[in-house]
């Protein structure tokens, strides 16, 4: 088995490692010098070695029976990386130095098309600054003005006004903004149509295309903004008809290989096209001399076949004995930048990437490395999320999630890549289909819900779905002199974390609990339950789930779930994205009402009784201190005893709000409760006054219960001051009762489990928290 050696440090390079580790010929990959994501790479190792410190690369190769180099990015190829290894008798799947000149210099390759007849637009090349400014004065048409040299990718510039061109040649060759690399300017006609590039495997005589795929090249939605080096990509495109693939190799590339060998540089690698689709046919922008970036991330996963096996075949000019396909499904890259990219942005930021299950999607590392145990950002393009599906739009959806598992601070990414394509759809008959509705995924839905929603039915409700509304009769659930209460709620972020485990039932939970517990501190008695779930696309399996927690927390509370609306909105949330919210109707007899807050008085004591855990408020506090600490939601949670069984950090975080109506309810019966507070956002000291009257305040002593590992895990990792943590968590106590002294040791009888957490003094405060020391 083969041991290769891949050049550089980007998102390119990782993507051609996880490629080539897919190889059976493949024993090692060594990747100079690579980045935070390489070496994680089966069968990959970073090797501390410059792209361009031949003699250290050679030594290196020769050392390790490297047989076969991979040069990644433009520099080494143009300064001739290749020449170094073919002395050592060590084949290069790149060109020569000559060959490189390609993509080193632009006037080099536009006096190639045209002494080859390869169409492209007109031009002139410029050593002379003011030679360069006379010829804007003379041409009447927009023109496009490109750095010879390379400049990474951002060496164009495209100026609106005679001014601009103007100005734009004064950047580059005389503020030398791309150094070099401006000494000489081409200044061609700037061509209207939609761009294309082409990646092509040749081996000097051969040559074959991989699909076509489209780059984006500004900063901002909409094609705004300054140059960058790509911010996405997908891959095959609309204009990729059978016709226009034999048009561009036969006007284009065949012409262009032919060519190169003809004029002694014949051409071994990966032949980078750029092409403008024009009213008159395809024409070449430019080249390039080796894999795109973000175009490599964005086509290899769509290649079947062996990229070693093709890769060292065209080092030794046999590329006609290899076949290889690529699959039928649709590719999609969105790139994730440092704020301020292209311009000033900061390095040494720590990235969170989440876990993900889904095998379509691949996160390739870019301007990433590898500080102690944290990986950190290092470059202005940080990481770039690959998804494949079975349409374009599955593609992108999923490309969206992907993009949502990372996190770092300033990030930015595009949010419409692929928009052309879906632009040129819009002269497809339209369908509600088509807009992203399934009607009959949601009538499969409604199948496969009603046995757990059936079984949550109960006196007054048959929770039977499917019509117009759901019906409860209040006289056959045993009230005649009753007050409505309602309560409506939703479970907030903590939906991301269900999705970065992908675990959905216990959300469901925690809807029908932040509704319910809200109703039972009015005394009320919930009778049922309506739920509304949103989405981009309905999947019917996430949705079945969380459906079927919501109808075991029904269970739970006691209360029937007679109805709810499923709503697919394509064009308000993406991906596996979608929003919940409930409404919880319940009956309380007129006199049982609670809070009996003109029966409070000094002395009443304070119940608390234990949450199960965060519940449902301050995740975006939580997922922001999961970011900062580098763990997955895979993770072993290091809160946890090993009592519990070794969760995860997503299986501990997604435990469901407790729901307290069947223990609490018979207490508001018997009249033996004046007051509850459910804690929620806001934690103990903005929800307990709410149940009390505004001469009296809540006297809390957090000595009283021990603080749950997790809290105090959270507050430690996220270095939270008190004050912040105190009106966010409910840290350990999910109730809170106000009992009168008297009746306090019995109401602790018939709940062993709770807390004497704390008394009601005379004051306005509200709420002060005594022996803050406790939470440290």
């Amino acid at each position: 088995m083969a041991s290769v050696l891949l050049v550089g440090n980007g998102g390119r390079e990782h993507a051609l490692a996880w490629k080539l580790a897919q190889s059976d010929k493949v024993a090692k990959i060594f990747v100079a010098p690579g980045n935070g994501g390489t070496d994680s790479v089966e069968k990959a190792t970073n090797v501390n070695i410059g792209v361009s410190d031949f003699p250290a690369l050679v030594k290196f190769a020769v050392e390790n029976g490297i047989e076969l180099v991979v040069p990644g990015p433009e520099v080494p190829l143009v300064e001739g990386i290749e020449t170094h290894f073919r002395k050592v008798g060590i084949p290069v799947f790149g060109p020569s130095e000559k060959a490189a000149e390609m993509e080193g210099s632009k006037a080099f390759s536009k006096d190639f098309m045209k002494r080859h007849s390869i169409p492209t637009a007109a031009y002139e090349n410029f050593t002379d600054i003011n030679a360069a400014l006379s010829y804007i004065d003379r041409v009447d048409h927009s023109v496009v003005i490109k750095a010879s040299g390379l400049a990474a990718g951002k060496g164009v510039i495209i100026p609106t006004s005679k001014d601009e061109a103007k100005q734009a040649i004064q950047k580059i060759m005389n503020d030398k903004e791309f150094g070099a690399a401006g000494d000489e300017v081409v200044i061609e006609e700037f061509l209207e149509g939609e761009e294309l590039s082409v990646l092509a495997f040749s081996d000097g005589y051969t040559i074959k295309a991989m699909p076509a795929a489209q780059d984006h090249k500004r900063i901002f939605d909409g094609d705004k903004g300054p140059n960058t080096g790509g911010m996405g990509c997908y891959a095959p495109i609309p204009l990729e008809t059978p016709q226009l693939v034999k048009t561009v190799a036969d006007t284009i590339l065949k012409p262009t290989i032919d060519g190169m060998r003809r004029d002694g540089f014949p051409f071994v690698g990966m032949l980078f096209t750029g092409i403008m689709m024009t009213n008159s046919g395809p024409k070449v922008l430019e080249y390039n001399v080796r894999f795109g970036d973000p175009e490599t991330q964005t086509v290899l996963p769509l290649l079947q076949g062996d990229l070693y096996e093709i890769m060292l075949a065209c080092a030794q000019h046999r590329l006609d004995a290899i076949d290889f396909s690529f699959s039928k499904e649709f590719s999609t890259t969105v790139v994730v930048v440092a704020g301020g990219y292209p311009d000033k942005y900061a390095k040494g930021d720590v990235i969170t990437i989440g876990q993900s299950s889904a095998s379509d999607t691949r996160v390739f590392h870019a301007g990433t490395a590898r500080k102690g145990s944290d990986i950190v950002t290092a470059g202005g393009r940080v990481i770039a999320v690959n998804a494949t599906g079975t349409s374009l739009k599955d593609a992108v959806d999923r490309a969206y999630v992907g993009v949502g598992q990372v996190s770092f601070d300033n990030s930015f990414h595009r949010r419409d890549i692929a928009h052309r394509a879906f632009g040129e759809r819009r002269k497809e008959a339209l369908t509600y289909a088509t807009s992203g509705v399934d009607i009959a995924a949601g009538n499969t839905l409604v199948e496969r819900i009603k046995p757990a929603v059936r079984a949550t039915r109960r006196p007054g409700a048959d929770s039977e779905i499917g019509g117009f509304g759901g019906v409860f009769d209040l006289a056959a659930s045993g009230y005649t002199d009753a007050l409505l209460v309602s309560a409506t709620d939703g479970v907030g972020t903590k939906l991301l974390v269900a999705h970065a485990a992908d675990k959905h039932d216990t959300v469901g939970i925690d809807l029908v609990a932040m509704n319910v517990n809200d109703l039972v501190v009015q005394g009320a008695e919930p009778l049922f339950f309506l739920d509304y779930y949103a989405s981009s696309k309905l999947d019917v399996d996430i949705c079945a789930d969380f459906v079927s927690g919501v109808a075991q927390g029904c269970l739970l509370a006691g209360c029937a779930l007679v109805g709810g609306e499923t709503a697919e909105m394509p064009d308000i949330y993406s991906g596996k994205d979608y929003d919940a919210a409930g409404t919880a109707v319940g009956a309380v007899d007129r006199a049982q009402i609670l809070p009996r807050i003109n029966d409070m008085r000094t002395g009443d004591v304070l119940l608390g009784l234990p949450s199960s855990g965060v519940h449902s408020n301050g995740f975006s506090l939580v997922r922001k201190i999961m970011a900062r600490s580098g763990l997955l939601y895979s993770d072993a949670a290091p809160w946890e005893t090993e009592g519990r069984g070794g969760r995860t950090i997503g299986q501990s975080l997604l435990e469901p709000t407790r729901i307290y109506v069947k223990e609490l309810l018979p207490l508001c019966k018997e009249g033996l409760l004046k007051g509850m507070a459910h804690i929620t956002g806001g934690g103990l000291v903005e929800n307990v006054p709410r149940c009390l009257p505004k001469s009296l305040e809540a006297q809390i002593d957090l000595n009283t219960w021990s603080l749950p590992p997790v809290f105090r895990w959270l507050k430690k990792e996220g270095n939270v001051p008190f004050d912040d943590i105190a009106k966010t968590l409910n840290m350990g106590i999910g109730m809170v009762l106000v009992v009168d002294a008297s009746l306090a040791d019995t109401v602790q009888q018939r709940l062993p489990h709770a807390y004497r957490i704390g008394k009601l003094v005379e004051g306005t405060s509200g709420c002060t928290l005594q022996n803050q020391q406790a939470w440290e």
